[in-house]
């Protein structure tokens, strides 16, 4: 598929023959403008594109590399090296996708889950989007995070009512972001701060 790159949540809509397929490709974002349209590879069928620009994605995250290679035990790993997780509740699918984090962000991700853990003890956790979500039952999702080429991106979802607030600005008013690189350490307690005031704040009812 030949489409134009732009930074955004993904959401995909298409038809694919006599089914018409529409899921969020990220952090749960809405529809708000198209950007593209091209056809499947193989298919002859065509997809049509369509997202916001809250943060920085990849039309290509849509498919998976394809590698003579990979082995059907082996998880996928989507562009950018974000793990291709089915949907699913609790520590199993979280699990799966904190194991299958490529190299230096394996460590982010099992760091940034055992803090929200520690600090949030009745944290219940899932994952939709190819993202590990987390949020407290009755009060909704506060926070998930995604990998990208460069760095993993942690979504607070009521991230505007942080004190202070998370450094990356999001177009959607509530949500902030910290983004985490290989080389600059995470600062585990300004995090743990902030899972634990937006793990007390209402979140968001995604799913």
């Amino acid at each position: 598929m030949t489409l134009n790159h732009a930074t955004g949540s993904l959401r995909c809509v298409g038809e694919f023959g006599a089914t018409s397929i529409a899921g969020s490709l990220s952090n749960g974002c809405t529809i708000r403008s198209m950007v593209g349209a091209g056809a499947m590879p193989g298919t002859g069928r065509n997809t049509l594109l369509v997202w916001s620009t809250d943060h920085d994605c990849d039309a290509r995250d849509l498919m998976p590399p394809s590698s003579p290679n990979h082995s059907a035990d082996e998880p996928v790993l989507l562009s950018g090296g974000n793990p291709q997780i089915p949907k699913g509740d609790g520590e199993g699918p979280v699990g799966a996708y904190l194991a299958a984090m490529p190299g230096w962000k394996a460590e982010v991700g099992r760091l940034l889950d055992s803090i929200i853990v520690a600090t949030a003890p009745d944290v219940r956790k899932a994952v939709r989007w190819n993202s590990p979500f987390y949020g407290i039952e009755g009060n909704g999702w506060f926070m998930s995070f995604h990998c990208f080429t460069k760095y993993v991106k942690v979504t607070f979802l009521n991230g505007a009512s942080l004190d202070p607030q998370p450094p990356v600005d999001s177009k959607h008013p509530d949500v902030r972001y910290l983004n985490v690189y290989e080389d600059e350490p995470l600062d585990e307690a300004q995090f743990a701060d902030w899972v634990s005031q937006a793990s007390a704040l209402p979140g968001e009812n995604l799913f």
